[in-house]
């Protein structure tokens, strides 16, 4: 198989998948390293930047098909578990999460969590290795882009949020977004 033709079938795993793809997952399939997936996948992101990496793998970002609205949150690392789960189980997908650092500016990374499962696999991820949660850069604020079947359902994510103690007051310049 050529180079062409495994990045043509990663892209069409990715156009099928409904869950990422782990990138040790498609160097075993195609029985190449990982490091030649990676490699692979940041050719086909050149040309299809729909293409995000999470901490579980790769996944085809699909067009929006929900309502959309950040959250100013604050807790501490230990609370991230709690937070996650409440989003969810209101019916909320995570897709990212923002600090604003005073030095590097909006920094932001993809999350994609949408389910129980989703927040272990991350907590996991985290338990792993020496990293810890983004809001530690900033005393626990952060913001998270959450997607929802309509706006009823974020009102409702907003009110758990409130109710938890992890709704944080938006500044001035942030109330102007």
């Amino acid at each position: 198989m050529t180079t062409a033709q495994r990045r043509e079938e990663i892209l069409a795993l990715l156009n099928q998948a409904d869950a990422p793809i782990a990138a040790k997952d498609l160097a075993a399939r195609f029985g190449v390293s990982r490091q030649v997936i990676v490699q692979d996948l940041a050719v086909i992101r050149a040309s299809r930047p729909n293409i995000i990496s999470t901490n579980r793998g790769y996944i085809l970002q699909q067009q929006e098909t929900g309502c959309l609205r950040e959250f100013k949150v604050r807790h501490t690392p230990e609370q991230a578990e709690q937070e996650l789960n409440l989003i969810v189980d209101h019916g909320g997908r995570v897709k990212n999460i923002s600090i604003s650092h005073r030095v590097y500016g909006r920094i932001t990374a993809e999350m994609d969590i949408r389910s129980r499962q989703d927040v272990q696999e991350f907590l996991q991820a985290l338990a792993g290795g020496a990293s810890t949660v983004l809001s530690t850069a900033t005393d626990g604020y952060h913001y998270h882009l959450v997607e929802a079947a309509t706006p009823d359902r974020l009102d409702l994510i907003g009110q758990a949020l409130q109710d938890a103690g992890f709704l944080a007051p938006l500044q001035p310049w942030e109330k102007e977004k």
